[in-house]
């Protein structure tokens, strides 16, 4: 009988730890990490100290994580109206309010101090301020009275590039600057194509997604527009800034025009949910991707790599 009550204590409680698992969004937050990552490779050209990389990485991740936490406070009601959401810890009522503001105050406790004693206090800044932007901005004044609430509010999803920077060098530049124009671009036919896929349960709780209140042909013609400058934009860390090289330039070409293709099978085929389907997954691997083709092209590996090939066919001309 004693074993019996322990099983259910330890299964009530790994249940519990899932619910608030749960509510910092996970499968949102690799992504946020793979660009602080590549952030801070080119900041470091190549040679991240692993201990600062870590921190700043767990940093990221806590005040992401409060984030989401804040968010679904915020939209408890809208999760619950919503089939796809519904069953999320707060709407079902596996976890109360108020100790997910706990929960997500405490992470933001930890990640200010992470960042501020390991990383710098710039660092640490940037990433509350990607709480305060995604809590107040985009999820309190934007999401639900604006059609432009991913457009502004995708500057919270491009802040972490300005951590890793600043984690490193202590500073901001033109560069990390563009790193987080790059991530603010392509956060709206991201996230556009997704609203496509599920415009009806948008409508449902009165969220003004583009989709919703402009039309498919409208929304896909944004897509087609930002996808065009997304990757005008990833061009520029190749000239005139001079911060990568040939490996990520192929990368960032290949990548950039299997983009603009996708967005523009859309843009010919508005109302074709696979097509949209099709184009948010691939803007997740295509900024993933982009991403790790900044790490590799700022390897001193890379680096020499090249020289020694050059050197070899100016050997052989």
């Amino acid at each position: 009988m004693i074993e019996t009550n322990v099983s259910k204590q330890h299964e009530t409680f790994l249940q519990v730890l899932q619910s608030y698992y749960q509510l910092t969004k996970p499968r949102i937050i690799p992504l946020l990490l793979i660009t602080t990552a590549g952030s801070m490779w080119i900041a470091a050209k190549g040679q991240v100290d692993p201990m600062l990389l870590l921190v700043t990485l767990a940093g990221g991740t806590l005040a992401a994580a409060s984030a989401q936490v804040i968010n679904c406070i915020y939209d408890r009601d809208i999760d619950y109206e919503m089939e796809r959401t519904r069953h999320r810890p707060i709407p079902s009522g596996r976890i109360l309010s108020r100790d997910a503001l706990l929960f997500a105050i405490a992470l933001a406790v930890i990640s200010f101090t992470l960042l501020t004693v390991f990383a710098n206090l710039l660092a640490a800044l940037l990433a509350m301020s990607g709480i305060v932007f995604y809590v107040l901005v985009y999820t309190h004044l934007l999401k639900r009275h604006s059609t432009q609430n991913i457009v502004i509010g995708g500057a919270a999803g491009a802040i972490p590039t300005l951590v890793g920077w600043a984690a490193v060098t202590g500073s901001l530049s033109w560069t990390a600057w563009l790193l987080f124009a790059i991530v603010f671009l392509w956060t709206p036919p991201h996230f556009w194509a997704l609203a496509l896929m599920i415009r009806d349960d948008y409508a449902k709780v009165g969220i003004p997604m583009l989709p919703v209140v402009a039309g498919n042909q409208a929304t896909v013609q944004q897509i087609w527009y930002y996808t065009l400058v997304t990757v005008v934009a990833t061009l520029l860390l190749i000239y005139p800034l001079h911060q990568t090289g040939i490996v990520y330039a192929a990368i960032a070409l290949y990548l950039g025009g299997l983009f603009i293709y996708k967005a523009w099978q859309l843009l010919q085929n508005p109302e074709e949910r696979n097509l949209a389907r099709g184009l948010f997954l691939y803007s997740i691997s295509y900024m993933m991707l982009l991403c790790l083709g900044m790490v590799v092209d700022s390897l001193p590996l890379t680096h020499r790599a090249i020289s020694f090939v050059v050197s070899q066919l100016h050997f052989l001309s």
